[in-house]
């Protein structure tokens, strides 16, 4: 019997990639083959890899290809028949799937190529001669067939459970699951656009398998369904589920559309434990000529209220897309200014990718866009932006990274914006100037270092009240964990007494394992109410937690 091996090469080390194990459990369990996965991800050497793949000695090895990994995968394959001279080359996913032709023409290495859903193509692929076979692209006698598509699988739940019960022990990693397929809307930008049809697992066997994920001890389950709250019966009776047999320490991530949220769901999300759900939401532009332009639709007023009332106990990742047809710079900024406005946990900053098989793809000339010829394919400029102010939303982006999705200057940086500036865009965008000028863009900064550059920039920007700003700041620096030391501009005070007291009462087992585990801060002023009263402040580095100490009581 022929060693047949999936070869999976994800972004990164934590993640696992859910199609491989798709494909290997529904061939196993519609033949009697055995498949092999090899996944290791872009950090990994290319020649570590070949000398991984070499050992395994395959005789047919298929790289599942995705815009993370195409140029390592292409790479790769150059040079593995040097050392696997009859290793069979077979390529599939979603980089491979359209312009197969050339691919073919320019990598001779390939001998084939699996195109659109792949269960049935890959099992066909494997037990049926190849010009039987739909949804193949093959070699024969030097030339290249492709037989036609392979329709899609209605019946979903003839698809086996992707993970194995060993795999569920690694607490470390990103699980993925899909409850449905395909996606309705026409997103011009968007290849999940291409598969107009929506099929769902039935909710008994969506339940069964989730089960599986509550008895296991793994941390974090993204749901990959494109858009997950399509049909409100079924997604309450999920979310329903999951509230049922909530277990603490697991997070449930899915990407939403919350402009069709009513009151009945939003009552009903208000209800979930804090950290048990996790949304991923697209609003990518409020421009109304843009979202005309990408068949998209966000009614402002109520994506607001929607958010703001599920914000408090979900948290939110909001996406823009920068790059985008009729959005200048300026009109970026809006966008920007209104999801800050939002408060979300984490602001997503994407830059337009032009992917092969959209409907973007197909106006390139349309809006004159300018773009990487390689993976991931992002603009550089087009009718409305240039490269120049693409830089500068670059530079914004790393910025926003490091003072505001880190969630580590939640106060300082709010402190500042309220105070000086009348746009959140404009606070990074000058900060991002600084940190340009000064050449910090180019190096990597420790957590502490950041904390003395915003001092710094508040110094040179000739802010007033610096005290208060320094209390602000003292705060978010404390709140990172047991401090080693402290920087020279954080004046510390502390009352040795009320933190021993205060760690008594905690119920920590001793004095010094409270100390370890917590720090007592005496603040100038109360930086919550803005009240006029010298506070402490107790930091729980246990619980992630902090009180406020009045009276000396908490």
């Amino acid at each position: 019997m022929s060693k047949i091996v999936l070869a999976a090469i994800n972004s990164q080390y934590v993640h696992l990639n859910l199609a491989v194990r798709y494909l290997k459990k529904y061939v196993e369990t519609n033949s009697n083959l055995k498949i092999e996965i090899y996944e290791t991800n872009i950090n990994n050497q290319i020649l570590n890899i070949i000398k991984d793949i070499f050992e395994l000695s395959p005789d047919k090895i298929i790289f599942s290809t995705y815009i993370w990994n195409k140029e390592y995968v292409f790479e790769i394959l150059k040079e593995l028949k040097k050392v696997l001279p009859n290793v069979k080359i077979i390529l599939g996913g979603p980089e491979v799937s359209f312009g197969w032709e050339k691919i073919m023409e320019d990598n001779q290495e390939i001998d084939s190529i699996l195109i659109g859903e792949g269960e049935k193509v890959f099992l066909n692929f494997l037990t049926k001669e190849s010009d039987k076979v739909l949804g193949i692209v093959y070699k024969k006698n030097g030339e290249v067939y492709f037989n036609g598509k392979e329709k899609i699988i209605e019946d979903l739940d003839i698809i086996p459970f992707p993970y194995e019960n060993e795999e569920l022990q690694e607490k470390t990693k990103i699980f993925y699951y899909e409850s449905s397929r395909g996606c309705p809307f026409k997103c011009s930008y968007c290849m999940s656009s291409i598969d107009k049809t929506v099929r769902y697992y039935s909710l008994e066997r969506v339940k069964e398998d989730l089960i599986i994920f509550l008895n296991s001890p793994i941390k974090l389950l993204k749901f990959v369904d494109r858009t997950f709250n399509l049909k409100k019966e079924r997604y309450m009776k999920i979310w329903q589920f999951l509230l049922e047999n909530y277990r603490e320490g697991i997070t449930f991530h899915f990407e939403i559309n919350a402009n069709i949220f009513d009151d009945e769901v939003l009552d009903f999300l208000e209800t979930v434990p804090k950290g048990y759900f996790q949304f991923e939401i697209g609003i990518q532009t409020i421009n109304s000529d843009t979202m005309k332009s990408i068949n998209r639709s966000n009614i402002l007023n109520k994506l607001a209220y929607n958010i703001e009332r599920i914000n408090r106990n979900i948290h939110l990742h909001l996406d823009l897309i920068a790059g985008l047809p009729y959005e200048t710079y300026g009109v970026f900024k809006k966008s920007f200014d209104y999801v800050h406005e939002l408060k979300p946990e984490m602001i997503q900053l994407g830059f337009l990718k032009l992917l092969k098989g959209t409907q973007m793809y197909s106006e390139i000339e349309k809006y004159e866009y300018r773009y990487f010829f390689k993976p991931p394919y992002e603009i550089f400029s087009n009718k409305f932006i240039s490269f120049a102010e693409i830089i500068k939303l670059k530079n914004f982006e790393k910025i926003l990274d490091y003072y505001y999705n880190s969630e580590k200057f939640n106060l300082s940086v709010k402190y500042v914006i309220n105070r000086y500036y009348k746009s959140s865009f404009d606070f990074y965008e000058e900060l991002a100037s600084y940190f340009d000028k000064k050449g910090y863009l180019k190096i990597s900064h420790k957590e502490t270092a950041l904390f003395d550059i915003l001092h710094n920039f508040y110094v040179e920007k000739r802010f007033e009240e610096i005290n208060v700003f320094e209390e602000y700041l003292k705060f978010d620096f404390i709140m990172l964990g047991k401090p080693g030391f402290y920087p020279k501009w954080l004046i510390s005070r502390k009352d040795s007494e009320l933190h021993n007291s205060i760690i008594k009462e905690k119920g920590f087992k001793s004095v010094r394992e409270g100390h370890k585990n917590s720090e007592l801060e005496i603040f100038s002023f109360n930086i919550f109410s803005g009240d006029k009263e010298e506070i402490n402040i107790f930091f729980n580095y246990k619980t992630k937690e902090y009180e406020v100490v009045k009276n000396n009581k908490i």
